[in-house]
């Protein structure tokens, strides 16, 4: 566990991020209980693991049913994505303990330090739900770009509400996000890797499989 130290004694040796998020978890504090706030900070929840995996596993299940390549397709890369934005997540946290944000707020108390507290208000760093919603707004987006605005906008919202309800520093979504745009860009290059090498294997393969052509990816039936 981090050693908790007050508020003004961190300030003093705080470095520049330490600082501004420090500032702007404090600024933005009186928000906290704030009807918009608690509503958004509600929805929100939708991006922790269980709803991610349940939707992902969904849209992978009505494809199937559907007969409908795209759509299933979308869905195991939602799958895929989330899955790996989550054991990045988790590998940080695990060596990683930061107080959340309501510790500074309500108790004047900070830690960020090399740790492996099993405590939920010992792992704040980085943000579960902003690693977990922006890999699966990119995922299916690659396969419905129509999709792109509106999925991204409800993982922009679920990631920076964390901060207002004081469940996350600023830092702790950056990076957050970071990770779900890596996990699924790594998804995204496999996935073209395998398809690619899929292409040279008999048509009647191909067609089993139904490995779209080559360049056509994101598109499908």
């Amino acid at each position: 566990m981090s050693e908790r130290k007050n508020i003004d004694a961190v300030r003093e040796d705080a470095g520049l991020i330490t600082r501004i998020d420090l500032a702007l978890v404090e600024a933005v504090a009186p928000y906290r209980d704030h009807p918009v706030i608690r509503g958004l900070g509600t929805l929100s929840e939708l991006a922790d693991q269980p709803p991610l995996v349940a939707l992902s596993l969904t849209t992978t299940a009505a494809g199937l049913i559907d007969r409908n390549p795209r759509l299933a397709r979308a869905g195991l890369r939602m799958l895929a994505s989330h899955a790996l934005a989550t054991r990045i997540k988790s590998l940080v946290k695990d060596r990683v303990d930061r107080s959340r944000p309501r510790k500074v707020v309500d108790d004047g108390e900070y830690g960020f330090d090399f740790g492996e507290s099993d405590d939920g208000e010992e792992r704040s760093f980085p943000s579960g739900p902003s690693a977990g919603a922006v890999a699966v707004a990119r995922a299916l987006s690659r396969q419905y770009p129509v999709a792109a605005v509106p999925a991204g906008l409800a993982a922009t919202v679920a990631a920076v509400v964390q901060v207002p309800r004081a469940a996350h520093f600023p830092s702790d979504v950056v990076v957050g996000t970071a990770i779900g745009l890596c996990a699924e860009l790594l998804i995204d290059r496999s996935l073209g890797f395998l398809t690619a090498a899929l292409q040279d294997a008999p048509i009647g393969v191909r067609k089993r499989l139904r490995v779209p052509r080559a360049g056509m990816q994101g598109e499908g039936t």
